[in-house]
């Protein structure tokens, strides 16, 4: 039975069927979408289909143009009409541009733009609009911390959503990840807050150069940050934060001439994996288990491969062999893809020697990666 979409509806109009599909293309995996091919027309989808909850919009359309179907679209007496969010899609007739600003689009951009920076500013309108933001409100501030350049919580809460959506459709997974300073109140005493702050932008910067472009970096409470990354099992997560609590703990930070002893730790979550209800939840479940890790001393991750306790550090191989031999395979999962990194030179010698087929292409082709992530973590 299919799975009924829960995905934000869009309209798209263009004359071209080449460019609609190609945004499609785009952006289907996070929403739903009805196409026209001229301004009359979308108006009337706009009238009469009420799931409608943004617009993109040429500028050039045949009937009636894209400015055109923007000032009917205002001049509205309906309230789902009129303040609906228009996102136009422009060239480089810059007089074009001000005048669609001036008769009330949410936002322009250009049609060259990369898909990756269609999707903030798309979300952030949507999200707005529900909440009645002010059409000219810059859609920086709606997506982005103006202090760190960090998506806010709200923007990471609706990708959660999305990817959740996605996952459950699609039979896939998401994983969620929320980190923090340890004693923090203790480092603001002794540091100060602007130090604080400087650290926690050093952090973050850290973070931004890890993680991968689908995944959402953004702030969650107070001083904890948290990363959204769809397609990603737990083990990963669990792997990627202890080498990222390694890196942190091992950094010659210096403030005011003396070296900071700083650690992290960090809370992991996954669904299908915890059976969480909402995309809420699963970043709250993270949250529970950062603060589990805290109380439980802190410098540790919480992840759930064994819920409720603390992943140990990256065992050695030969620790991993001892722990897998008598019986505790799940304190060795979270840590595969760093020990299989250490292990394929140890791979290729076996198979070298004894014609032995352990290696796959996949394998060899997936090593470098880990390798990279790791030696980069260690000089951060």
């Amino acid at each position: 039975m299919d799975i009924p979409s829960t995905l934000p509806r869009i309209l798209i109009v263009d004359e071209s069927r080449m460019a609609r599909a190609l945004i499609i293309k785009n952006l289907s995996d996070q929403y739903s979408f009805r196409e026209e091919g001229d301004g009359e027309s979308a108006w009337q989808v706009l009238v009469l289909d009420s799931s409608i909850q943004l617009v993109i919009c040429s500028l050039s359309l045949p009937v009636l143009d894209g400015d055109g179907l923007l000032v009917r679209v205002r001049s509205s007496r309906l309230p789902r009409i009129s303040q609906m969010p228009m996102l136009m899609i422009s060239g480089d007739n810059h007089e074009m541009i001000e005048r669609v600003r001036l008769h009330g689009a949410s936002d322009v951009i250009s049609r060259e733009t990369v898909a990756a920076d269609w999707l903030p500013r798309i979300a952030a309108l949507i999200l707005h609009a529900k909440e009645g933001a002010r059409p000219q409100e810059s859609v920086d501030e709606r997506v982005l911390n103006p202090e760190t350049g960090l998506f806010t919580r709200k923007y990471v809460e609706l990708q959660a959503l999305q990817a959740m959506s996605h996952a459950l459709r699609h039979r896939g997974q998401v994983s969620a990840m929320v980190m923090c300073f340890d004693q923090v109140d203790a480092l603001r005493e002794e540091q100060g807050v602007e130090a604080l702050a400087q650290l926690e932008k050093r952090f973050a910067a850290i973070l931004s150069s890890k993680i991968r472009q689908e995944d959402s970096l953004g702030h969650y409470i107070g001083n904890q940050l948290v990363v959204l990354s769809p397609g990603t099992p737990h083990p990963s997560c669990e792997s990627f934060g202890n080498r990222l609590r390694k890196a942190i703990q091992e950094a010659n930070i210096v403030v005011h001439g003396k070296r900071l002893n700083l650690s992290v730790s960090i809370g992991v979550s996954n669904s299908p994996v915890d059976e969480v209800a909402s995309s809420g939840a699963l970043i709250e479940l993270a949250a529970s288990r950062l603060s589990a890790a805290q109380q439980e001393g802190g410098n540790r991750v919480v992840g759930c491969a064994v819920k409720g306790s603390a992943v140990s550090a990256l065992p050695s191989i030969e620790r991993a062999i001892e722990l897998i031999t008598s019986g505790r395979e799940n304190e060795v999962l979270p840590h595969l893809d760093a020990l299989m990194n250490q292990a394929l030179p140890l791979l290729k010698l076996f198979e070298q020697e004894f014609k032995l087929n352990l290696l796959s292409t996949d394998v060899e082709q997936e090593s470098p990666d880990l390798a990279r992530e790791d030696k980069d973590a260690g000089q951060n």
